[in-house]
């Protein structure tokens, strides 16, 4: 009797150490969703384990080490909600398709329990009443919003990622004396360098494009319309774009698929329920490039500062999808694109009337209410104030603006170029490199930039998908390839992006960062 007592716990605690040594072996960098709920399933990885690995990375090597400052605000309650999510996993299995997915936020995002800054120090502190609507709908699927991003201060530049509320220069995790491109830079260089698992950025002209394909991810701009901006503080309401940021086209759809939808507190998204597709995992097939119809958009990247290197590892990519069975059509053209350019007549600077539309709905809640403020209290980084007074005087609403009501028509023309050119060539998508440049040296604002997203998508206001397509400058530079299509396409989009994906394997994990040692 007494040898079975004492062999009974023996026994029993060889499952539990099993487990503990199966969690300490998890392999933690360039994981997926996927493998995660896998290992939860298993019951060889808990979330509190999966976040607390997560934090030591961040420990390491967000502001030691390499030091790549991508963060602003660590949650000082992940831990406290991955408890509960274990718990709940224990009684009820998955609280939805995000369990437990630690996320990054780039802070344009409200968040209740966590400031949102805009990354200027204008801002610090704030905390508002409630969650962006991404940022809610991310939640209720169980992610964890794990840590707030740095940006570009307002989002205003796509170069590079520098603000007031952070000190210094966020960097590349590929090379540490490069950018991030702007403005979703933080994020972008935060999920490459695994210190989450995705990541959540806005795009008004670049800003989810330019940073994926600077840190070798993938990058969605949906539709206008198809997902909300509610509670992201704007920068151009007619352009701005909510979206995912991840490593993968899989991870990438899987919180793409959460926060689609239409949004009372947006109306632009009105449509979105009727358009949107019921789940978008379902076009996670490969094969897909097979007699898929692709046409090279010449005119988004041939310019005389086009890199040879960039335009050889793009050439690549081509000739990878067209191994893949697709059919490349060469050249792609909108011939009325100058013509319809030539249209615009003046400017149009929205900012100050949608940010203070903004924080004027914001009520009594809101940590300023005009840009004026913003100059008054000197806190702001030298390299936006310029912008802010560019944007100060301006007191004519977009809707009595001729420039942007030029602009509007320009916009409606070029979509219907661009869908027309389309239907002539019978195309699923058109492809262009990202960027024309690598990426430029912190505090280099000379070199060439070539930034290649600002016309197509933003103006059309149709979806867009940057994916990883390789390297440059012996192969430790990040390009991406963008995948642009007819508005509401993005299901065709990602059935694409998924197999050059899964044909290429373009992305590998930066060195800067490398897994951390574990305790035995």
């Amino acid at each position: 009797m007494g040898l079975l007592a004492t062999a009974a716990p023996a026994l029993s605690a060889q499952p539990t150490r099993a487990r503990a040594d199966a969690a300490t072996q998890f392999r933690l960098e360039e994981t997926t969703i996927a493998d995660v709920h896998a290992a939860f399933r298993a019951k060889t990885l808990s979330c509190h384990t999966l976040v607390q690995r997560y934090l030591d990375r961040i420990a390491a090597y967000d502001k030691r080490g390499p030091a790549i400052n991508a963060l602003i605000t660590i949650n000082p309650a992940a831990l406290s909600v991955a408890d509960s999510l274990d718990r709940r996993f224990a009684q009820t299995g998955p609280v939805g398709p995000l369990h437990c997915i630690p996320m990054i936020v780039k802070d344009n995002f409200e968040t209740t329990d966590l400031q949102t800054t805009a990354g200027s120090l204008a801002l610090e502190g704030w905390r508002p009443p409630q969650d962006a609507t991404m940022v809610r709908k991310i939640r209720e699927a169980g992610a964890i919003v794990l840590a707030k991003s740095n940006l570009a201060e307002w989002a205003f530049t796509p170069y590079e990622t520098v603000s007031s509320i952070l000190p210094g220069y966020t960097h590349n995790p590929y090379a540490l004396d490069r950018v991030t491109a702007g403005s979703s830079g933080g994020t972008a260089a935060a999920v490459a360098a695994n210190f989450g698992e995705v990541g959540l950025g806005s795009d008004t002209g670049n800003s989810i494009r330019g940073p994926s394909a600077h840190q070798a991810l993938v990058g969605i701009r949906s539709t206008m319309g198809l997902t909300s901006r509610a509670g992201v503080v704007p920068l151009n309401a007619t352009a701005d774009i909510a979206g995912p940021m991840a490593r993968t086209v899989a991870d990438a759809v899987a919180v793409f698929n959460v926060v689609v939808g239409s949004d009372p507190a947006d109306s632009v998204t009105a449509p979105a329920d009727a358009k949107r597709e019921a789940d978008y995992r379902v076009f996670l097939r490969r094969g897909s490039l097979r007699g898929a119809r692709i046409g090279i958009l010449r005119q988004a990247y041939e310019q005389p500062t086009l890199d040879g290197e960039v335009k050889t590892v793009f050439e690549q990519a081509v000739a990878a999808m067209r191994a893949a069975g697709a059919v490349i059509v060469d050249t792609a053209r909108v011939d009325s694109l100058n013509a319809i350019q030539r249209r615009q007549q003046g400017g149009c600077n929205r900012f100050r009337a949608d940010l203070e539309r903004y924080f004027a709905a914001r009520g009594p809640n809101a940590p300023v209410k005009t840009i004026d403020e913003v100059l008054k209290s000197r806190k702001y980084h030298p390299t936006v104030e310029q912008r802010l007074r560019d944007a100060a005087p301006i007191t004519e609403s977009p809707e009595q603006s001729a420039g942007c009501q030029s602009r509007e028509r320009v916009r409606a023309a070029l979509r219907i170029a661009v869908v027309q050119m389309m239907d002539s060539l019978k195309l699923d998508a058109l492809v262009y490199p990202t960027w024309s440049n690598p990426p430029r040296l912190i505090g280099d604002l000379n070199t060439p930039a070539g930034d290649n997203s600002q016309l197509f998508s933003p103006t059309t206001g149709f979806p867009a998908i940057t994916v990883p397509m390789g390297y440059t400058r012996d192969a430790q530079l990040p390009a991406g390839i963008t995948l642009f299509g007819r508005p509401y396409s993005e299901g065709k989009l990602i059935a694409l992006a998924f197999d050059f994906e899964q044909s290429t394997h373009a992305r590998r994990a930066p060195a800067s960062v490398p897994p951390l040692r574990r305790a035995r």
